[in-house]
């Protein structure tokens, strides 16, 4: 997905909010957001939204010296995530279709975003969500090529949402590998978030050698390539994967919550609404 003008004024927004965690010093955020402004016209017009934020937060990086601003964060949110484990494998137990159960926790996870969303309640969100309607509902295709599915990835999106993600792991009954990011960028999951998460117990964790915020293949790894290539279903959470995806003719199905009206304009759904969508060149 190529990157709408409604995407450069949030990731000013963006650039404020997470310098102002890391600084209060109003000289370096003017600094930062003066580098943001000069280093824009240099990225090629149309690219994707994960292409501009990995540059917008390397300069917060650069300039602060702070590698992982969300860390705490991420660690609160996985924590949080992991009180809600009980009583939610509950709900799967006594659910009539537990892998629709199980999708429906995992795109309730997606609301954990500190780029799109940073004002979300958790608890209150997820239960939302899970009684909400799909916009978009491809799980019979879904369910047809879990079936036939050797090689499944699963890409993961935001720390704490990880904690969502092994229900459907665990429902899917298949050897998984569950792909994180190469670096901390935002709250977007790496492998110590996955750990934290309990990842390791259902699944194998690799990176993609992406230090975006959404994996945008010629970042990636050859090592993650020759495995995405391979992989006969990929399972693709949030927008940050969306993003840099959706244009791929790979068998790939989106699971998110459309947190910002430029994704739900691109998709062609209302703002808020959740889906479970087949790429639409697979």
């Amino acid at each position: 997905m190529k990157s709408y003008l409604d995407c450069y004024p949030c990731f000013f927004t963006q650039a404020i909010r997470t310098s102002r965690m890391i600084t209060s010093d109003e000289k370096k955020i003017w600094q930062i957001l003066n580098e943001v402004s000069l280093s824009l016209p240099e990225i090629r017009f149309g690219a994707t939204p994960p292409e501009i934020g990995r540059e917008v937060y390397r300069i917060i990086s650069k300039r602060t010296g702070i590698k992982d601003p969300y860390r705490k964060i991420k660690e609160k949110c996985t924590h949080q995530a992991l009180s809600l484990y009980p009583e939610l494998k509950k709900l799967i137990n006594s659910s009539e279709d537990r892998l629709m159960t199980a999708i429906r926790i995992s795109i309730a996870g997606n609301i954990i975003d500190f780029g799109a969303n940073f004002d979300f309640d958790l608890k209150k969100d997820v239960g939302t969500i899970l009684s909400q309607d799909f916009s978009i509902n491809h799980y019979r295709e879904f369910c047809e090529a879990l079936d036939k599915a050797r090689k499944i990835l699963y890409l993961a999106d935001n720390a704490g949402e990880t904690v969502f993600d092994r229900f459907l792991i665990e429902e899917i009954n298949k050897p998984v590998i569950y792909v994180v990011r190469a670096h901390p960028i935002i709250n977007d999951a790496t492998r110590e978030d996955a750990l934290l998460a309990g990842i390791d117990k259902v699944a194998e964790i690799v990176s993609s050698g992406c230090d975006a915020p959404g994996n945008i293949l010629k970042f990636c790894s050859d090592e993650f390539l020759k495995v995405y290539r391979s992989a006969d279903l990929i399972i693709s959470k949030g927008q940050g994967n969306y993003e840099g995806l959706s244009d791929e003719d790979r068998p790939i199905f989106f699971l998110l919550k459309a947190k910002c009206h430029v994704i739900a304009r691109d998709i062609g759904i209302d703002e808020g609404s959740i889906v479970l969508m087949k790429a639409s060149k697979a």
